[in-house]
C-alpha cells in the first residue's frame, strides 16, 4: 500500500500533473487517494500568482498531500558564467522557487492539522551548496537552492499550526523526462517516472515531523543544503 502512515481517506494535489513525474505520481496514487491534478492545461500557472490562488480556492475540504512536481532548466541553463542571462535566470527562479513557494502559501492552510500530512516540492541534488564541486548550471542550481531555503523557512512556520505536518524538498534522482536530458549521459542510474514516483512516495511515508524542512533523496538519504 502507498503511504500507509498517512491514514485513510487520503486527498492529494499534484501540481505539474501533465509532466512525467507528476503524471506518474497520479498513477501511483490511483486507488489509494482522491487525487487532484493541476497544471497549466487546467488553469494553474506557476508564473501567475492569481492562478495559484484561484486553483486553491476551487478545492473544498482538507488535504493530506500536496506535491509540486515541476522544474525548469531553461534554454539558457548557464553552464558557464559567459552564458548568464538575466531573463533566463528570472524565469528559472519564477518556476523553480517562487512558484512552488506561492503554491505553499495557498495550499499549506488546506492541509489537515490533526494527523500526518505533507507538502513536498521537487528539488535537486545540484541545488545543494555544500555538494556543489563541479560548478556550472548556474541558474538551475541557484533557483533550486532558493527553493530549498524557502521550504526550510516555510517548514518552521508550518510546524507551529501543524505539528504533525511535513514540509519537504525531494530529489527524485535522474528521471527519464525531457528536463533531465542534459544530465542523463552522466547519470549512474536513470529512473522511469513511475519508479521515481513510487520511490518518492515511499520516502514521504518514512519521514516524521523532525525531518521537516530538509532535502531528501529518492533513497531516503538526507542531502545537505
Amino acid at each position: 500500500m502507498i503511504l500507509p502512515s498517512f491514514g485513510k481517506d487520503l486527498r492529494a494535489v499534484i501540481v505539474g500533473a501533465s509532466g512525467g513525474i507528476g503524471a506518474a505520481l497520479i498513477e501511483a496514487l490511483a486507488g489509494r487517494a482522491e487525487v487532484i491534478g493541476l497544471s497549466r492545461s487546467n488553469g494553474l500557472d506557476l508564473t501567475d500568482p492569481a492562478s495559484i490562488t484561484a486553483a486553491a480556492a476551487r478545492i473544498d475540504g482538507s488535504l493530506d498531500l500536496v506535491i509540486v512536481a515541476t522544474g525548469h532548466l531553461g534554454t539558457t541553463p548557464g553552464k558557464s558564467r559567459r552564458d548568464l542571462d538575466a531573463a533566463a535566470l528570472a524565469q528559472q527562479f519564477a518556476v523553480n522557487a517562487i512558484g512552488p513557494a506561492l503554491v505553499a502559501q495557498a495550499f499549506l492552510p488546506k492541509l489537515r492539522s490533526d494527523r500526518k500530512t505533507a507538502f513536498a516540492a521537487l528539488s535537486a541534488r545540484v541545488g545543494s551548496i555544500e555538494d556543489n564541486r563541479l560548478g556550472g548550471w548556474h541558474g538551475y542550481r541557484a533557483s533550486k537552492a532558493a527553493l530549498n531555503q524557502l521550504v526550510r523557512t516555510l517548514a518552521i512556520e508550518h510546524a507551529r499550526s501543524h505539528p504533525l505536518g511535513l514540509c519537504m524538498a525531494l530529489h527524485p534522482g535522474t528521471v527519464d523526462t525531457a528536463l533531465s536530458k542534459p544530465f542523463q549521459r552522466s547519470a549512474r542510474t536513470l529512473f522511469t517516472p513511475v519508479d521515481a514516483a513510487v520511490r518518492l512516495l515511499t520516502v514521504l511515508d518514512t519521514l516524521a515531523p523532525p525531518d521537516s524542512g530538509r532535502l531528501f533523496a529518492w533513497d531516503g538519504q538526507p542531502i545537505p543544503f
